[in-house]
């Protein structure tokens, strides 16, 4: 919840690729950080009372006009800063040094020296490795600074003007491949900025509930009830706060799995202090998408007949009070708002009927990070099995069918998707795994099963490792788990006969495939 109040780190961002990165390593040192971009009015900054500041990284130069800038006046406000990257070359830039395109390059994990003491190195050791990515670097620091450590191609690693707590690295102390960044940025939080470490997930929900009954009062409160971690954490919050003034209306739309919707049914029912309301309607859903291909058409079709469904059935009990949902963070960013890219459109960002009017929208999650929802599940007392369950994503295994949607396929998949569920369950690698899920490609292949030419669908697995869903890298399952689950899925499961292991990392792809 915005409005509660604790120390504040301001993650200003200037369009690079590790924002929220930023914010998530903040937030992991027990201060909490929120991020707003680049033309923020100064006036704003100001009036939030910030512990610090924090210049993201970016792709432009500081020279190109229609690069990112910011008014000097930030570095006067008396509010720490820490450059990253371009926030770095930003900092010389509007203090007048001079920054200068690299004559090589440097890319990936690079060795620096720590030149001179620095609050920012307590605890780093004097050569240690960070992750660089730059092609401008600062030839001439500004006035009243100095140089702080060093790499063999960058003059300027780190630069800090102590005196007015201005500092700035060249690298990415945020990526886990700066060795010591953790430490450095620790340093900045606490050491710098002087930072007691208020945010802590008993504080927020303590919090979030109080706010929330402030804010509810005796009104009644909806919520759309997916049965995933975000939309179950939101109604342990929202239960916790109002109890059976909290209704939660579960669509069931068919692309769920398998057995998924009597599990929800059963696990909200006992769980939680609250009204239940389920709608089956998969015939609907399926007679919408037949015949339809195109991912984003999909997902605007799931969206929109949802919101006809949930809203029908809100209208039957009279729409009033506030509704909710578990919109986290990462959810507002892939959906482009602000400046962000609209990666794909996430289902709970549908207006709702204008016909229909509510008090307010609440979002008691909307800063959060997954893995803070989990800790926030798991403090409210939800069961691991529930907290810890697979992402999936709003339009079901809609987004995981490529093509068009069937009964068929529906069915073929559900059963694709227990098999792998089976199997990793029992090798004991699901904790190394952040996600994992089959994917029915629309494909047919050629296959020999006995004494007979088949020729019948592919099913492709996915599985990621990653610390925060922004970026993420494929799984190294064990040949023989992969070995296991595509036997099992040619054998058991009808109309398979060939399976794939999906190789991509975040980027260039995306966790699901549509």
């Amino acid at each position: 919840m915005a409005d509660i109040q604790h120390e504040k780190i301001l993650v200003l961002d200037f369009g690079g690729q590790y924002n929220q990165l930023i914010a998530r390593r903040v937030r992991d040192n027990s201060v909490y950080a929120e991020i707003k971009p680049f033309d923020t009015p100064i006036e704003e900054i100001r009036a939030q009372g910030y512990k610090g500041i924090i210049f993201t990284g970016g792709p432009n130069s500081v020279y190109d006009e229609s690069s990112p800038h910011y008014s000097p006046e930030i570095l006067d406000m008396g509010v720490p800063v820490l450059g990253i990257c371009y926030g770095c070359q930003l900092m010389a830039y509007m203090r007048q040094g001079e920054v200068s395109s690299c004559e090589k390059s440097e890319y990936g994990k690079i060795d620096i020296d720590v030149k001179a003491e620095s609050k920012l190195f307590k605890g780093v050791p004097e050569r240690n490795v960070v992750w660089m990515s730059h092609t401008d670097y600062i030839s001439r620091v500004p006035k009243g600074f100095k140089v702080t450590a060093a790499s063999a191609d960058c003059p300027c690693a780190a630069m800090e003007n102590e005196s007015e707590s201005l500092y700035a690295v060249q690298f990415h102390p945020e990526v886990t491949h700066s060795e010591y960044g953790k430490v450095i940025l620790r340093n900045f939080l606490y050491e710098v900025c002087g930072c007691k470490g208020d945010w802590v997930m008993d504080n927020f929900i303590e919090n979030t509930v109080a706010s929330l009954r402030e804010q509810i009062g005796d009104k009644k409160v909806v919520l759309g009830l997916s049965g995933g971690v975000d939309s179950s954490v939101a109604a342990g919050l929202l239960s916790r706060a109002v109890g059976s003034q909290l209704t939660c209306v579960f669509v069931d739309q068919g692309l769920m799995r398998k057995d998924e919707g009597d599990f929800v049914e059963k696990t909200f029912t006992s769980l939680f202090d609250m009204r239940f309301v389920r709608v089956n309607c998969q015939q609907e859903f399926i007679s919408k998408l037949a015949g339809v291909t195109d991912p984003e058409q999909k997902r605007n079709i799931i969206g929109t007949e949802f919101y006809k469904v949930f809203w029908g059935k809100i209208r039957e009990e009279a729409a009033e009070g506030f509704f909710a949902q578990g919109t986290i963070y990462p959810d507002r960013i892939e959906s482009g708002k602000g400046d962000a890219a609209t990666i794909k459109t996430h289902h709970n960002q549908v207006r709702m009927p204008k016909d229909i009017h509510f008090d307010g929208v609440i979002e008691p999650l909307a800063d959060l990070f997954k893995d803070e929802v989990r800790k926030v599940g798991e403090k409210l007392g939800i069961p691991k099995e529930l907290v810890w369950r697979q992402p999936f994503p709003g339009p079901g295994l809609g987004v995981r069918i490529i093509g068009e949607i069937t009964e068929e396929k529906i069915k073929i998949l559900q059963e694709a998707d227990a098999v792998l569920r089976d199997e990793i369950a029992k090798s004991g690698i699901e904790p190394e795994l952040s996600q994992f899920f089959a994917v029915l490609p629309d494909v047919r292949t050629v296959g020999v099963m006995g004494d007979h030419r088949t020729y019948d669908h592919l099913v492709a697995i996915r599985a990621v490792t990653t610390d925060d869903f922004m970026t993420a890298d494929w799984a190294r399952i064990p040949y023989e788990v992969l070995a296991r689950v595509s036997n099992r899925l040619c054998n058991e499961v009808d109309h398979v006969n060939r399976v794939v292991y999906d190789i991509t990392s975040k980027p260039p792809g995306t966790v699901e495939w549509e």
